[in-house]
Order: structure tokens, then C-alpha cells, then sequence
């Protein structure tokens, strides 16, 4: 197949597009400057020149590919508004230039405010004034002729070169002398490694019926109490509790996002796809050490 990926260049992006390479496919990468284009290539895919906000360049692209895994995401924590109505018209751009062709249209969206304090699953529905507008723009084209499908991730993507949640905890615990932890540590988080991650992308892509929603999830749900322990016994810094209500106060933007218990299931994804996760859970890979290599 010929996959044209948006978010080629990313930490899960770039997983991706490897796992589609080793697989035997083409994959057509977008890449919104020199320097990406560049990294876009040395993967050894070829480069398609755009960006998110340009309709006419991801149409071209999806046009010519036998398929789209949509990874790309502007993410702005002050005004979280614009990232996700750039998404959706995405979406809308290239389900349209699908519509009609049967061809795969694989869409990334998050798991940890869909249903909070419940375990999620593959059959709950994402509730329809989520403030992110991925899941429901995508699931739409399954009516129109394209094998949409909505891949929920889970917060913690990791791996070597991870530059999201997890490491941003770690910088509060430098920063703070502490590693924390909201209220009683115990709400939780699912959490996934990058490269299983890719091959659920890469699954999914080449098999998942129209209207799928899975969940690239290994760990079901991490306590944050165990994160915050591991944190601070590899910094060897003392863990705390802090309010909840303290938790921006401390954490900073990542701090409500760090007090939600989201744990979520990925039984029917593996029964599905035959997905089995063969790399480290979270807590391993925080106690491999390569997250602590560096200030």
C-alpha cells in the first residue's frame, strides 16, 4: 500500500512510518519544513511538502495514496479551541478526498478524558461535547465509503526520545524537589510504548473494518502514586502528595491532566487486529533509565 501519514516526523509518528516501511509499504510523509522534510526522507519515505491548515496539499496527498494515518495534532494548552477545529477540518479534508473509494482513513485521538473514573473500552462512545472533535469527524466518513477507524492512545506514549507527559513530570520533580502525586495517588493512567503503538497504527490501517474504534493500550492503568514512587527513587527525591485542587498550582497545565483516573481496556483491539504489546510497560521503562539520562 501507499499510506500518506501526517505527523511523519513525531515521536509516534516517526514509529510509524518505520513500521510501514518494514512491513513492505510506501509511505508518503507530510513535512511542513526543510528540516522535516530532511528527517522525512533519511526514513526513507518520500516527502510531501504541507501542512494541517493547507486543505489543498493534504487532499493531493491523499488522492494519490491507498491510504492516510492522520497523526499530526497543534497542540496549544492555551487555546486548545484552535488545535481541535484545525484537526477536524483535516479530517473533513481528507475523508472527503477518500469518500466513496473504500480506503482506509486511520485517525489518532486520546483516551484520558472520555470517561473518567470508569475503565474504558473500545464500545464506549466518545461523548459528543468532548472539546477534541477527532473521533466523531472521523467515524463519520464510515457512512460515505471510507474505511474510517478511530485509534485511541492513551496519555503515556513512551520510549527512548519521548518528549510529552512523562518527561514534563519529571522536569516538576527537578524543578520542585519533589515528586508528586494528586490526592492519594491513586486514579490511573494507561500507558503504551511507542513502538507497539506503531504496529497498532500499521494493523489498523491494513485490516480494521470501517467504524472501528480501538485502543493502542498496554497497561490498562498505571497508579500515578507508582509514577510519582519511580520518579522520585531515580532522582532520589522525596514523594508527596498534593491536593488535587493544588495540582495546577504545582504541576503547572500538566497538573489536571495528571489527577484524572482514565484506565482503559484494549481487549477487543487484540482480539480484532491479533495486536499483542511485546515492549516494556510503563514503569520498566522509567526504570531503564534513559529517561534520566539528561537535566
Amino acid at each position: 500500500m501507499r499510506i500518506f501519514v501526517t505527523g511523519a516526523t513525531g515521536f509516534i509518528g516517526s514509529a510509524v512510518v518505520a513500521e510501514l516501511i518494514r512491513a513492505g509499504h510506501q509511505v508518503e510523509g507530510l513535512a511542513r519544513s526543510d528540516s522535516s522534510a530532511e528527517a522525512v526522507a533519511r526514513a526513507g519515505a518520500q516527502v510531501h511538502l504541507g501542512s494541517l491548515d493547507d486543505p489543498d496539499t493534504l487532499s493531493r496527498a491523499a488522492e494519490k495514496s491507498d491510504g492516510v494515518i492522520h497523526l499530526a495534532y497543534h497542540h496549544d494548552f492555551d487555546d486548545f479551541g484552535k488545535g481541535a477545529e484545525m484537526d477536524r477540518q483535516a479530517i473533513e479534508v481528507l475523508g472527503d478526498t477518500l469518500a466513496g473509494s473504500d480506503r482506509p482513513l486511520v485517525v489518532a485521538g486520546g483516551i484520558l478524558w472520555l470517561s473518567p473514573g470508569r475503565t474504558l473500552t473500545e464500545a464506549h462512545a466518545a461523548p459528543p461535547d468532548l472539546p477534541r472533535f477527532s473521533e466523531g469527524a472521523t467515524l463519520a466518513f464510515a457512512g460515505r465509503g471510507v474505511r474510517a477507524v478511530a485509534l485511541r492512545l492513551p496519555p503515556s506514549v513512551h520510549g527512548e526520545g519521548d518528549h510529552g507527559f512523562v518527561p514534563r513530570l519529571i522536569e516538576v520533580a527537578r524543578e520542585t524537589g519533589v515528586s508528586a502525586y494528586p490526592g492519594d495517588g491513586a486514579n490511573r493512567w494507561p500507558a503504551v510504548h511507542r513502538l507497539d503503538a506503531a504496529r497498532a497504527f500499521r494493523l489498523a490501517v491494513e485490516s480494521a473494518p470501517a467504524g472501528s474504534v480501538l485502543h493502542a493500550t498496554d497497561d490498562d492503568g498505571v497508579p500515578v502514586r507508582a509514577i510519582a514512587d519511580t520518579i522520585g527513587a531515580r532522582l532520589r527525591l522525596p514523594v508527596k502528595s498534593v491536593e488535587p485542587d493544588a495540582a495546577y498550582g504545582h504541576f503547572g497545565w500538566i497538573g489536571p491532566l495528571f489527577s484524572v483516573d482514565a484506565p482503559a481496556t484494549s481487549t477487543a483491539t487484540r482480539r480484532l487486529l491479533g495486536w499483542q504489546p511485546t515492549q516494556a510497560g510503563l514503569l520498566d521503562d522509567l526504570n531503564a533509565g534513559h529517561y534520566f539520562t539528561a537535566a
